[in-house]
This record gives structure tokens, C-alpha cells and sequence, in this order.
């Protein structure tokens, strides 16, 4: 694969056509293994220095397709942002795990399974069409990678398919040296949820979603830590202040997870929101929600504006919680018949924010938005290593390269263990 990698970045000084496989933007694991496993199949081509991979920013994809010169695969999403909107057209192929959006697909060759990774299904193509190319590091990226978005998979999570439990079986009965899959779990979520040295702000933008209607925006942000430690952060209600009023969010929703002493996941999630009427209705719908319930448990609030829950459905991801915006959203224009863009901070009593939440739980299909200028799911801004993004400096502790070196250990660590038991 490094020959690969080098090759792709001189034929970036070359005019010609370029065949791009493009992940998301939030550039997390499950995306960056399945652009590069993808795009290696693809080639046919057979230990991956960071130097070597080619980012986001450093192409002209709108150039390229100015010139004719561009096809796009999409992996790990299928709704391009609105900044690459010009780019439909260049897009051939999607191969994707995420309910898929008839408003907003590009109109092209789509493949889409409701798999617990989109690795797995970069696997399966592999092992389809040409296992042959398959070499050991390509698997072990592939391996680590499905262990880590389905949580080892563990059956009480419920993220694992049987697809995912299948391919990494194959994988494994490929490469049997591959790492076991408890260590390869623990040293990959231990590097996850690394964020010593972010700053709120950098914790925010890190893994981020955003909903938006008529004008208002809400963010809702993975932190990856007890929420009871977030929330003592020094100064972060005016963080939280600064974050929405240099993004222009009208509302911030965190989710924290993290595992207990016996590896359980715990979710805990924050409101913040500086606008009564819409803090309410946020709240409200949350926690009234049926479908799916969240089973949400009131905490001790440190602030007026900001409400926080403990999470008693863990099964419930920041994926499933994006309907629920939407739906606190047209309920919130409804409640109050304010002007776009106009905040409204009293005068809205929660009886009558109820019910209209009533009414719009019955008239609302979850996932669906009636507001035709966004999408109901949209993409994850940017929170790799691109233009305006708060990390340009660089990741504390936490690089590509830091994960393929993990894995690269513990294999070379299992392989001298082995060794040393024939001897």
C-alpha cells in the first residue's frame, strides 16, 4: 500500500484524470480506513506513514472537475456539503452504512447496508471481488477498525450485524497473526477517547453534527469523557457562549460516553441554549421521546442555561438523537410563530410548548425535515485537518499514524510472544 500512496501523490502533479475516493469530513476511523482500503482495491495495488496520505485540503477537487479530470467515490456518507455541491456530478459510486436520503443522493450507482461499519462493507467488496490484493496491514486496518465501531462486538451493544460479525471471522481466518480483538479494542478507544490537551472548543468542533431550520442551528458534539468532569471545566459556560456565537448555533447538544470499571458504556447529555423558548422545547422533546426513548434522568444543573440528563438508553447515538432535532425544531418555529432569525428568550409557557410537541410528534416522520433548503441528516463539518478548523496545529497524542503504529505493536508484540512459546 505505500507504493500505492506514493503513486497517488505524484500523479496529483500530473494532468490527468484522478479517480478520488472521498471519506467524510469528520475523517474518524471508520471513514479513513474505508477511503483508503477502497481505493487500494480499486487500484489493484499491494505500514502507512502519515506523510504519505493525501487530505482534504490538499487537493483542488473543484479545480479537477472544472477540467473534466475528476470522478468521486463516496464511502462512509452520500450527502455532499453544500461548499461541494458543484462536485455531484464528478460523484460515480456510493458505498455507505447510514440511512440513506432520496432528497439529497447524488444520482449514481448507490450501495447502502445498515452495517455497524462501512469497513465491513470495503471488506466485503475486497473479498468479492479480488481477495488476491488482501495483504496483512490492509486487513488489520480493516480488523481493528469494525472491532472498533461495533464495540468489540459485544451483542448487549447492539451495534454488531451479522455482516460485521462475518467479515471479521473472515479477516481473522486470513490472517490468523491478526491482534486479538480485545487488545486491538482497548488500545484503539483508548487513543478515541484521548483529549488531553483540547481545548473546549477543539473537544466540540472534534466530532460534530449540526441540524439547522429557517435559520436556526443547533450543534450537537460527541465529548468523550464523564460529563460531570466536562462540566467543571474552568470557564466553560463562557466557552460555550464564545463556541455558539462564533459558529452562530442558537443551541448546543453535548453527548458524552465514556466506559465504567466494568466496560460499560455511559452516555450523558447537556443542553445549552441561552434562548428560553427554545431550550424548552429541545429539552421537551428529548424528553418525551418514544421512539426511540432516552430514558432521561435530570442532573443537577450548573447554569440557567443549561439542562443536563443522564442517558439511562445507552443504545441511543448521536445518529438516532438528529431526528429528534429536527423534530424540536419545527415544533419550536410552530410554538412560537417567530420570524426566522429572531431569538425569543420569554413569554412561552411550557404548557404550550407541549403541546405542540404533541401535535408535531404526530405529524413529523422521524428522520424527515420540512425544510427543503437542509438536509435531514447533514454531513459532520469539518473536524479533520482542513481549512478553517480549529485542530490546523495538529492533534495532541492522536494521529493516523498513531493508530496504525498501535497496531503494528501489538501484532510485532503477539508475534515475538508466539515465538518465544515454540522455542
Amino acid at each position: 500500500m505505500e507504493d500505492y500512496l506514493q503513486g497517488c501523490r505524484v500523479a496529483l502533479q500530473e494532468s490527468r484524470p484522478i479517480h478520488v475516493v472521498l471519506g467524510n469530513e469528520a475523517c474518524d476511523l471508520d471513514s479513513m480506513v474505508s477511503a483508503l482500503a477502497l481505493a487500494f482495491y480499486l487500484a489493484k495495488k499491494t505500514h502507512i506513514p502519515e506523510s504519505l496520505l493525501i487530505f482534504r485540503d490538499e487537493i483542488d477537487l473543484h479545480a479537477l472537475q472544472q477540467a473534466g479530470q475528476l470522478t468521486l467515490i463516496l464511502v462512509d456518507h452520500h450527502v455532499l456539503p453544500k461548499s461541494d455541491a458543484a462536485l455531484e456530478e464528478a460523484v460515480a459510486e456510493v458505498l455507505d452504512h447510514r440511512p440513506i436520503d432520496q432528497k439529497h443522493c447524488p444520482p449514481c450507482h448507490v450501495s447502502v447496508e445498515l452495517v455497524g461499519s462501512c469497513a465491513t462493507l470495503v471488506a466485503e467488496r475486497i473479498l468479492q471481488g479480488a481477495p488476491e490484493i488482501l495483504d496483512r496491514q490492509t486487513a488489520a486496518l480493516l480488523h481493528g477498525t469494525i472491532i472498533l465501531d461495533c464495540v468489540n462486538m459485544d451483542p448487549k451493544i447492539g451495534k454488531a450485524t451479522l455482516k460485521d460479525n462475518q467479515y471479521v471471522e473472515n479477516l481473522e481466518a486470513l490472517f490468523p497473526n491478526l491482534p486479538k480483538r480485545n487488545d486491538i479494542f482497548d488500545s484503539l478507544q483508548k487513543a478515541k477517547f484521548d483529549v488531553s490537551g483540547l481545548t473546549t472548543e477543539q473537544m466540540l468542533r472534534k466530532d460534530q453534527k449540526t441540524v439547522s431550520r429557517q435559520g436556526t442551528k443547533v450543534a450537537i458534539s460527541a465529548i468523550y469523557m464523564d460529563l460531570e468532569a466536562f462540566l467543571q471545566r474552568s470557564g466553560l459556560i463562557a466557552d460555550l457562549h464564545a463556541f455558539c456565537q462564533a459558529h452562530s448555533y442558537d443551541a448546543l447538544v453535548a453527548m458524552t460516553i465514556f466506559f465504567n470499571t466494568c466496560n460499560e458504556p455511559v452516555r450523558q447529555l447537556a443542553v445549552f441554549c441561552p434562548h428560553t423558548a427554545l431550550r424548552v422545547t429541545v429539552c421537551g422533546v428529548l424528553e418525551r421521546s418514544h421512539s426511540p426513548s432516552l430514558k432521561l434522568t435530570p442532573a443537577p444543573s450548573i447554569h440557567p442555561n443549561l439542562q443536563a440528563y443522564l442517558q439511562g438508553n445507552t443504545q441511543v447515538s448521536r445518529k438516532k438523537l438528529l431526528p429528534l432535532l429536527q423534530e424540536a425544531l419545527s415544533a419550536y418555529f410552530d410554538s412560537t410563530n417567530i420570524p426566522s432569525g429572531q431569538p425569543e428568550t420569554e413569554g412561552v409557557s411550557r404548557e404550550q410548548v407541549d403541546k405542540e410537541l404533541d401535535r408535531a410528534g404526530n405529524s413529523l416522520i422521524p428522520g424527515l425535515s420540512q425544510d427543503e433548503e437542509e438536509p435531514p441528516l447533514p454531513p459532520t463539518p469539518m473536524n479533520s485537518l482542513v481549512d478553517e478548523c480549529p485542530l490546523d496545529q495538529g492533534l495532541p497524542k492522536f494521529s493516523a499514524e498513531v493508530i496504525f503504529e498501535k497496531c503494528s505493536q501489538i501484532s510485532l508484540s503477539e508475534s515475538t510472544t508466539a515465538s518465544r512459546s515454540k522455542k
